[in-house]
């Protein structure tokens, strides 16, 4: 009787649907436990790159001479280095283009917004496919077991006596649809919720550091401007 109820026998002994409701929640369960372990290794080191950039960047160091050490690294631009490079690189070509401070900074802000949001879109890959997984897992999962109940409950139709022990192996098997559902759902739930902060928050650094950086170029360029007056 225990061999019967156990879980990997109530697996192959379900339905053929209840079945492929569970291969499917096996499977993003498995693909949410891989996307989790992706993400993070992303966001820490966003966060640690962030750190080291702006750490170099406060420190004094000329800006042109940051830009071109910037562009000599092997790695590639993400990030608020990402924001960084995009906007000197503007802030130089349209200097050397036009006198306007004004039309200067305008398209030096344009080209950090456009970095700012491909940087947006890089943290947030992949967390709406969390945000499926977290939602609808528990209703896939609730939809097997309903299924599987009703199939238990056909099937007493043929019996002229039931038992506990008759109902017990169907409903268990359906039971466990519901489980892998929610297996698959909590840990989508959890992570999105954190990764979606931990995105917000790095974000915002991103956006505070430029306007900060936009600020030191307006000063730059109106003081060149002034001296050239």
């Amino acid at each position: 009787m225990e061999s019967e109820l156990s879980v990997w026998h109530l697996i192959s002994n379900a339905g053929l649907l209840v079945q492929l409701v569970m291969l499917l929640l096996g499977l993003a369960s498995v693909i949410s436990w891989a996307l989790i372990f992706q993400r993070l290794l992303v966001f820490r080191k966003a966060r640690r790159a962030q750190l080291e950039f702006e750490e170099r960047f406060w420190s004094g160091m000329d800006l042109g001479q940051l830009y071109r050490e910037v562009n000599t690294e092997p790695t590639p631009f993400s990030g608020v280095e990402a924001v960084f490079r995009a906007g000197f690189k503007e802030f130089s070509r349209l200097r050397q283009q036009s006198r306007d401070a004004d039309a200067v900074m305008e398209g030096t802000q344009r080209a950090m917004r456009v970095a700012f949001s491909r940087e947006q879109e890089r943290l947030e890959t992949h967390l709406p496919f969390l945000a499926t997984v977290g939602s609808t897992s528990p209703y896939v999962g609730l939809f097997g077991t309903v299924w599987g109940i009703m199939n238990s409950f056909r099937g007493l139709a043929q019996v002229q006596q039931a038992t506990l022990a008759t109902v017990a192996p169907g409903i268990s098997e359906a039971l466990i649809a519901t489980a892998m559902g929610l297996f698959a759902a909590i840990p989508a739930v959890i992570a999105y919720n954190r990764f979606s902060a931990m995105s917000d928050a790095l974000l915002k650094n991103y956006e505070t550091f430029a306007e900060e950086f936009s600020s030191i170029l307006h000063r730059r360029v109106h003081a060149s401007e002034q001296s050239a007056a």
